[in-house]
């Protein structure tokens, strides 16, 4: 049984605000492209990364992918973590992992990691949030919020209300500075209400990356976070 004292293997501090993904679905799978978009992120005001190729059949490619990411955001201070696989993360070298609910547990990927690693959970229910306290996990993301096309999603949005039933139990299970992000359908147009709904950030995939302009696109965006974040400060 995990005990309460692994989760206390979580102690990095993550900048959730803006979360970009980049989805090979969306993003392609050209290395260069890759790396350009996410340098374009990382100027832009995106604060974490992540690289996520669902079926991954060539293993040798998707980590060429990762490297070439990981390079263009030398110098940047963006971390870049890996969707689901934890065996590319460690070859690249990456900052951490992302995981779903039925792929390796956090604890196993936070032994084979290090404390030093990021390592993110999705919760798309308040029963997974419960199970937080014995996760070691640095932060989690709550969703998907509103439909979107950028992944399938076989569960119903939760909306701005279910998201905040999910973070307020997530937050009983690990304390109030507990990192929460929110995904799936987010874009310049409800960022801000989801922030104002209890979010640290946005994890966003076709508003960044479905279109050119990704720099510009993400100073949009962190713009109107912060912004969200500053009048929820005011606010309480």
């Amino acid at each position: 049984m995990i005990g309460q004292e692994q989760a206390a293997l979580s102690n990095v501090t993550v900048d959730l605000r803006l979360y970009g993904i980049l989805d090979v679905g969306v993003c392609g799978t050209d290395p260069s492209r890759l790396a350009s978009m996410a340098a374009e992120a990382a100027s832009g005001g995106c604060t974490l990364l992540q690289y996520r190729e669902k079926d991954i059949a060539d293993a040798r490619a998707a980590l060429a992918r990762v490297r070439a990411i990981r390079a263009a955001l030398a110098g940047s201070d963006v971390p870049l973590l890996v969707n689901d696989r934890v065996d590319l993360a460690l070859a690249a070298e990456a900052e951490g992992v992302h995981l779903g609910q039925s792929d390796m547990h956090p604890a196993d990927a936070r032994r084979l990691l290090g404390r030093g690693a990021i390592i993110g959970l999705t919760l798309k229910s308040g029963a997974q949030a419960d199970e937080l306290y014995r996760m070691p996990v640095d932060y989690a993301c709550i969703g998907g919020v509103f439909a979107t096309s950028s992944k399938d999603n076989p569960d119903p949005p939760v909306g701005l209300d279910g998201f905040a039933r999910i973070a307020f139990r997530a937050r009983l299970a690990r304390g109030s500075s507990f990192a929460l992000g929110a995904i799936a359908g987010i874009d310049s147009s409800n960022a801000a209400a989801i922030i104002g709904a209890g979010a640290d950030g946005v994890a966003v995939i076709s508003a960044l990356f479905a279109e050119d302009s990704v720099e510009g696109r993400a100073r949009d965006l962190r713009d109107r976070v912060d912004s969200a974040l500053a009048a929820r400060r005011g606010a309480a």
